[in-house]
């Protein structure tokens, strides 16, 4: 259904003529992009002509989607705004957001949180309500710019007031007075969540308890009253809690979700004065750019969780910002910058000891993540003997733990072996790959693992090849 404008809609069709794209292509695009979410939508070139010429507004997702479409063709958000859809469903830039002022930071954040992963409003029985704008590696530029322009907060004690609460949608007659036992809390809900997702895959129904905990938890501690000192605290833990959604997200496919959780966790990253967590937040975004395509930005983004910490962060901490810094030079195809960002990782983990204080959120890097990704980089460097020889070290730990881990190196193994010509090898070690991707929910590794039966396409009537696809097509075929 359309609602109708007065006279045509010449911001759309500005734009449209822009980005160099035709009534049909926006409207491919616009019904692709619903196909991904979920919605059947069956927009044509007429449908399109209508927006544009009789100042038509399509209702529920569809202005979000047509943001989205025309974004991805620019390479850069689109608000409703520059499109005349201004007066479509609210909610498409909730998210997006680098405050400077920490209240509005608190805002930002906690609206967001009302949002769930699906982006349906929490509570609502409407229509479906938009994290629908694609992924945009730009709008990474000024939060990690701002970041790294000032990266802590000059106070953040907080006194509110009932009438805020009443605004921000919590039912509570007064606000919370926050202490150290509430944020414990937050940190033992983030700590159990670490956990889960390695082990089951961010779409592991625990992991998803997360969101959740973010709205329910956080955001009526976000807008209670604390001192600067328990506020600082409270920051972290929602920053380590909201990356965690991020990451979550970003491992079950949730793209644009993934962003808006990384932009605010970065901004109450700086709200807590946590200089290596802020980091840890930019690396995070800089893995996202990477496995996008986005190899530049994403080194921008490894450099910038650099240039802050140093003097500041472990030994530990700072190998591993090295390490996503050579995996986007790898996806780059910077050969010799990857192998320089290598080796410095390499020589940070070497100075790293025991007794270092190293952030409890770090608790998974160890030698054999570094050969996992240091894998991961040769695999995009074309070189399967370095491949071979770091896959081998990193799949020599007990797994236990890190089942999803487990499950992407043996794929990377594979690929490497595919490479060197072992055909059989390859095979094998993907038959165990797809073992392990059915007991855990992560579309990035179903993802990898049609990477790998992609490159056997050439030998798809080999006895083995064959074996290996029947064994992934329960996987291929389970909803995302």
């Amino acid at each position: 259904m359309s609602r109708e404008q007065r006279g045509p809609n010449e911001k759309l069709g500005a734009v449209l003529a822009l980005a160099g794209i035709s009534n049909a292509g926006l409207a491919r695009r616009v019904n692709d992009l619903g196909a991904q979410r979920g919605l059947t939508l069956r927009y044509d070139k007429t449908s399109v002509a209508r927006w544009v010429s009789k100042g038509m507004v399509p209702q529920g997702a569809a202005p979000h989607l047509i943001a989205a479409a025309i974004g991805q063709k620019l390479g850069r958000p689109v608000p409703l705004q520059e499109i005349g859809l201004a007066d479509a469903d609210p909610a498409p830039e909730v998210g997006l957001a680098f405050p400077r002022d920490v209240g509005a930071a608190v805002r930002s954040a906690t609206e967001l949180y009302r949002l769930d992963l699906a982006g349906r409003r929490a509570g609502s029985g409407g229509i479906w309500q938009s994290l629908a704008g694609s992924f945009a590696v730009s709008a990474y530029a000024t939060p990690a710019s701002r970041w790294l322009i000032t990266p802590a907060d000059a106070s953040v004690a907080r006194a509110a007031n009932t009438a805020e609460g009443a605004d921000s949608g919590e039912s509570s007659s007064a606000p919370l007075k926050v202490g150290h036992s509430d944020v414990q809390k937050l940190r033992e809900a983030a700590e159990d969540a670490r956990r889960w997702d390695s082990k089951y895959g961010g779409g592991d129904w625990r992991s998803s308890m997360v969101p959740e905990c973010l709205r329910v938890e956080a955001a009526p501690l976000l807008l209670g009253s604390y001192s600067d000192e328990v506020g600082r605290a409270l920051f972290g833990a929602s920053a380590e809690l909201t990356r965690l959604a991020g990451w979550m997200a970003f491992d079950t496919g949730q793209q644009e979700a993934a962003q808006r959780y990384y932009i605010q966790a970065l901004r109450l990253a700086r709200a807590a004065a946590d200089v290596p967590l802020g980091g840890y937040v930019l690396a995070s975004m800089s893995l996202q750019a990477t496995y996008r395509g986005f190899g530049d930005e994403g080194v921008d983004l490894a450099q910038a969780a650099l240039e802050r910490n140093r003097g500041l962060a472990t030994a530990r901490t700072m190998s591993f910002f090295r390490l996503v810094e050579a995996r986007a030079h790898a996806r780059a195809g910077d050969a010799q910058a990857a192998g320089a960002s290598l080796k410095a990782a390499e020589g940070w983990l070497e100075r790293a000891r025991d007794g270092d204080n190293d952030p409890s959120w770090l608790g998974f890097y160890s030698y054999d993540r570094f050969a996992a990704d240091a894998a991961e980089c040769y695999r995009d460097l074309k070189a399967p003997r370095q491949v071979r020889r770091f896959t081998e070290q990193a799949l020599s730990r007990p797994t236990e733990e890190y089942v999803r881990s487990h499950g992407l190196r043996l794929v990377v193994s594979a690929v490497a072996e595919l490479e060197s010509g072992n055909l059989d090898a390859a095979c094998e070690q993907g038959v165990r790959a797809v073992e392990v991707a059915g007991r855990i929910s992560s579309a990035r590794t179903t993802e990898y693992v049609k990477d790998l039966l992609h490159r056997l396409e050439p030998y798809g009537d080999e006895p083995r090849v064959v074996e290996l696809r029947e064994r992934a097509r329960p996987l291929l075929m389970a909803p995302a």
